[in-house]
């Protein structure tokens, strides 16, 4: 990808998945995890081939439609100065307050907001800055459970949290997987060991395919 005077960031890359299976991305960094799950999501076009979702390319979708049905649960969560049952409606804005309760306890956080001070209303800060990492992304998670979105992208979700809140957002997001396509971008073994398949990317092509015994 880019422009044609640099080299592509990905060769030849070719593999699928599908509703209900989970797919983990594995390799060293800059390998191209995150540049091919940026591309499913038309951060840039590709330069050949084709992404395609239920056999449509996506540059044949529009944003708005390509955006609605992909949801990304990313490392570095953004919130914003805003209270949590806001920030939780950017995903769906006519959520009920019953399905952001729903939600939130789905991706379990219930129980740390209730305990914040205004619970539900309260203002958490610019990018969340009154909240641990661990309890921002089970705020992500939350967001994704709203919105809802056939495909799934977890770009690193767990990564840099104690044991605990791994723990706690491993099985939020094993609830959240289900009957969804899910790309995995993940370093961890928990994460990995989990996947239906994982692909190994080296150097932007597929170094091998399989299961975590494999």
């Amino acid at each position: 990808t880019g422009e044609e005077s640099n080299p592509p960031v990905l060769n030849n890359l070719s593999f699928s998945f599908r509703t209900g299976e989970t797919v983990a991305l594995v390799g060293q960094s800059g390998g191209g995890k995150t540049t091919g799950a940026r591309l499913l999501q038309r951060f840039w076009d590709i330069n050949s081939g084709a992404i395609r979702i239920n056999g449509v390319d996506i540059r044949e979708l529009r944003i708005e439609n390509l955006r609605e049905a992909v949801t990304v649960v990313p490392q570095d969560v953004y919130l914003f100065n805003i209270s949590v049952a806001e920030n939780l409606r950017l995903s769906r804005l006519n959520a009920t307050d019953e399905e952001v309760y729903a939600a939130a306890g789905n991706a379990r956080a219930a129980d740390f907001i209730e305990k914040l001070p205004e619970g539900y209303d309260t203002y958490i800060g610019e990018r969340g800055l009154r909240l641990s990492g661990g309890e921002k992304q089970r705020l992500s998670i939350a967001q994704a459970f709203l919105k809802n979105a056939p495909i799934l992208v977890l770009d690193e979700a767990s990564a840099n949290l104690d044991a605990e809140n791994e723990r706690l957002i491993n099985h939020a997001v094993q609830n959240l997987k289900k009957n969804r396509a899910t790309l995995v971008i993940a370093h961890r073994i928990s994460t990995i060991r989990s996947a239906d398949r994982i692909i190994a990317i080296k150097d932007g092509v597929v170094a091998g395919e399989g299961t975590y015994n494999d």
